[in-house]
């Protein structure tokens, strides 16, 4: 047991969070602790009998049973990998940041599970896009493809892509509009973090509050160099790798 509890505090804290309440809620669920029916979001439930706990319940809610528990497990084990890579990599020392990400992502999903957790998979393949990753069966291909080949594994295993691909469109907006937008194509930051996110989760080891457009003097080297203006996002992992 002390091992298990060494591996889950090692886990970086929103992520930890995240996984323990997706694997609380369904087990409430589960056990019939709670019924399912008020876990769901039910919008005529939240706005005229104000069950306010709704839309939190509904984004760690998954209704696991014969048909459905694999393609729950297969979810879990994305939100730890990719989660845990992109609050230790791109967002390292910038928790405000990557709450802020979450927060952005949850709004624009309505609030559901798989989604969530694609979206979030989504913007970890298109900041390692030129990572090759391996998938199952041996399968080797660039990070910036995994997201549809999930999609099309979860189509395989679930019979459904609709909440995969809400989910990769809301990863393409967030990684568009605070990445892409203004660091690669020199546009207007429309996305920043709240100040009191900053306060409350203050960036840690001297990480850089926020992004937006790199100093001028930046992208002139940049260019100087050939970078075409194209931003260097950084190492990737391969899947599965720890």
């Amino acid at each position: 047991m002390s091992d298990i509890g060494d591996w889950f505090r090692s886990i970086p804290a929103i992520t930890r969070y995240w996984f323990a309440a997706t694997v609380a809620v369904p087990l409430v669920g589960k056990l019939g602790l709670i019924s399912p029916a008020y876990l769901f979001l039910w919008p005529e439930a939240f706005l005229y009998r104000f069950q306010i706990w709704r839309p939190i319940t509904a984004t760690f809610y998954f209704p696991v049973g014969p048909g459905t528990g694999f393609l729950y497990l297969v979810n879990l084990y994305f939100l730890y990998q990719y989660s845990t890579r992109l609050e230790t990599g791109a967002f390292d020392g910038r928790p405000a940041d990557y709450l802020f990400m979450l927060l952005f992502n949850w709004i624009c999903i309505v609030l559901l599970m798989i989604p969530l957790i694609m979206s979030v998979l989504y913007v970890w393949a298109q900041l390692n896009r030129d990572m090759i990753v391996s998938f199952w069966f041996g399968t080797r291909f660039k990070a910036c493809y995994l997201p549809w080949v999930i999609l099309g594994f979860n189509y395989i295993i679930g019979g459904s892509v609709i909440n995969e691909l809400i989910g990769n469109l809301v990863g393409h907006l967030y990684f568009f509009l605070m990445f892409r937008y203004p660091m690669d194509l020199g546009g207007r930051n429309f996305l920043s973090t709240p100040q009191f996110l900053y306060r409350w989760l203050p960036s840690r080891r001297g990480g850089v509050s926020g992004f937006g457009v790199p100093p001028a003097s930046m992208r002139r080297a940049a260019d100087q160099n050939g970078g075409g203006g194209r931003h260097n996002w950084g190492q990737g992992f391969r899947l599965g790798d720890q």
